[in-house]
């Protein structure tokens, strides 16, 4: 996977519907970017299955066959699922290695991890559902993680603003989306008055502060992206997938205020990924 001057944008490759629709979501990204897009099936799954497994059970040359298979068919679902944009510069990998430490070695060079939320059958449904969550915790770059069924296109994107370091990654991710995109952007903070002697009003207007702090700057740099702003009592992670049912993308730092560099997945983030059924972007660094 070359990642000189353009890094590509990733997709773990297993066969399965939610997978290819994954892919999907990621060749228009990319073709619209104009970045490469890297495609990866990894076939040394089977060790993690553990000792309720035969491995004996296994043809591992029909495996690796299928895997090959796999990464031919993603390769033509991503052609044409990009023509009506543009040539898009596509690479395939198969290793055989486990799934989790090679796209997260990966994502060191990628500039964005796509994964489908599960895989195909009862075994590697629970595989992949496993590929996706860890890889939210412990990716090096921000991480997509895409449901079977899609939004409508018009809807607009929605981030969670905290004020944190990784909000602030979370928010530079979202009006780039929002801007490729052509839709408004919905940004979202909620405030609660636990532990809190403020008044609402206070707490309100130090909330609206925060988000206009937190944005402060993109739209000059996105200046066709109109911004709906909300400033709300709420819990986060409820609000964020209250307004999240509607749009298209939800974007969230991969840990909040309380949170440090370095933190695998906050609980905001997890509620999120784990209750959304749009896709949802993890704001993961390397740091």
């Amino acid at each position: 996977m070359s990642s000189i001057g353009n890094p590509p944008i990733l997709v773990g490759i297993d066969g399965s519907p939610v997978a290819l629709a994954a892919l999907r979501w990621a060749a228009v990204d990319a073709a619209r970017r104009h970045v490469p897009l890297h495609l990866l099936h990894a076939i040394g799954a089977l060790g993690e299955f553990g000792s309720g497994f035969e491995l004996e059970q296994f043809d591992f040359h029909s495996y690796r066959q299928g895997g090959l298979d796999a990464l031919e068919t993603a390769r033509a679902t991503a052609v044409a699922e990009s023509a009506s944009i543009g040539q898009l510069d596509i690479s395939t990998e198969m290793v055989d290695a486990p799934p989790i430490p090679v796209l997260r070695d990966r994502s060191k060079t990628a500039r964005l991890l796509v994964v489908g939320t599960h895989g195909l059958g009862a075994v590697s449904r629970r595989l992949l559902g496993s590929v996706s969550t860890a890889l939210a915790r412990h990716a090096a770059c921000p991480v997509a993680v895409i449901p079977e069924s899609s939004a409508s296109p018009n809807r607009p994107v929605v981030v969670g603003v905290d004020g944190s370091r990784s909000s602030a990654h979370a928010v530079e991710i979202a009006f780039d989306q929002a801007a490729f995109r052509g839709v408004e952007l919905v940004a979202v903070h909620t405030w609660s008055d636990f532990l809190r002697f403020e008044s609402s009003e206070q707490m309100q207007e130090e909330g609206e502060e925060l988000l206009s702090r937190s944005i402060a700057g993109f739209g000059e740099k996105y200046p066709d992206v109109p911004v709906h702003r909300i400033v709300t009592q709420d819990r986060p992670a409820e609000r964020l997938l209250m307004i999240g049912d509607k749009a298209q993308l939800i974007v969230v730092g991969s840990h909040g205020r309380g949170g440090f560099s370095g933190m695998t997945l906050g609980s905001v983030g997890q509620a999120v990924l784990h209750a959304a059924q749009v896709p949802v972007i993890i704001a993961r660094s390397a740091s």
